[in-house]
């Protein structure tokens, strides 16, 4: 068995709520290198048997018309993972 994954982010100009809510809370935790934080969604798709260029081609159409919402998110990556990973 194969997996895709489909990562999705919100676009640049949408407010995150929880990336902030997570920016806050790393100062008490001792985490002082970061600026800025941005919170995504990631989708593991499994595919029985090998992974063809029409099985990427509909993980990347199910990822834009399903998995993600275009108004306000980005689909920033559709990949094939070995195990593993």
């Amino acid at each position: 068995m194969a997996r895709i994954v489909v990562d999705v982010m919100p676009k640049p100009e949408i407010l995150d709520p929880q990336g902030k809510a997570i920016l806050g809370a790393f100062p008490r935790l001792g985490f002082n290198q970061f600026s800025e934080v941005r919170q995504g969604k990631r989708f593991e798709l499994t595919v029985d048997g090998e992974v063809t260029e029409d099985t990427l081609a509909a993980a990347r159409e199910a990822a834009e018309t399903l998995l993600s919402n275009p108004v306000i998110e980005d689909v920033v990556n559709v990949a094939v993972v070995e195990d593993g990973q």
